[in-house]
């Protein structure tokens, strides 16, 4: 038996809130968890839409059925079969989401990158890829890959700040999952803002409204 790839084109989904333009000063892009539609993800941040601020949340490229052959629908980023090949057609497909609306926002435009859970390493892996300009990377309840070679691109990491956001509650953030994580955070070149809020696996609408105060206050005028 012979292992072939042929690529194809693919339709991919994405949802948005706010009107991109010169008006806007926040550009956050959003990537969901593991079994999360994307339009149902992007409705955390519906307190947070301001008409400066303009929200983006693709969604993963592999959709399936969370109950068999019927019920609700999720996406994944990737998995562990022929992980490389997913993982490059997700950094190609979110480089292209970014190129085309960064040609319409301006140039000073605040940008906020965005995981949860496992839409962090999915951040991460197309930073490290790619590197999209970015002000404020936000891994919220999530992990670190440890696959990848932070060390050459320590300067682009810290050129931006990053945030870990997490629930106390927390039911996948084990003591040893947290250990695992703050270790790789010192060995690879991440400085950290911390913060967590009591709650589950999920994004807390009055942390995330929290943390968009934060980013308001530092941006430029």
């Amino acid at each position: 038996m012979e292992a072939h790839t042929l690529r194809v084109h693919k339709t991919a989904h994405y949802y948005t809130l706010g009107q991109p333009g010169t008006h806007t000063r926040f550009w956050w892009i959003a990537c969901h968890g593991y079994g999360q539609a994307a339009k149902n993800f992007i409705r955390k941040f519906e307190s947070i839409q301001q008409p400066d601020t303009f929200i983006l949340a693709p969604e993963g490229l592999s959709r399936f059925y969370w109950k068999g052959f019927s019920g609700d629908v999720g996406a994944s980023w990737m998995t562990r079969e022929d992980r490389l090949t997913e993982i490059d057609d997700y950094c190609d497909y979110l480089t292209s989401l970014y190129r085309h609306y960064e040609a319409v926002l301006p140039e000073d435009v605040t940008v906020v990158l965005m995981g949860f859970s496992q839409g962090c390493a999915t951040q991460l892996r197309w930073m490290m890829r790619d590197e999209p300009a970015f002000r404020h990377l936000v891994l919220w309840a999530g992990s670190i890959p440890e696959d990848v070679d932070y060390q050459p691109k320590a300067d682009y990491l810290n050129s931006g700040d990053i945030h870990f956001i997490y629930g106390t509650e927390d039911e996948f953030l084990t003591p040893d999952r947290m250990e695992q994580f703050f270790e790789a955070a010192v060995q690879y070149p991440f400085n950290l803002n911390v913060s967590s809020f009591e709650g589950k696996h999920e994004v807390d609408r009055a942390e995330l409204e929290k943390l968009e105060e934060r980013i308001r206050l530092t941006a430029p005028q």
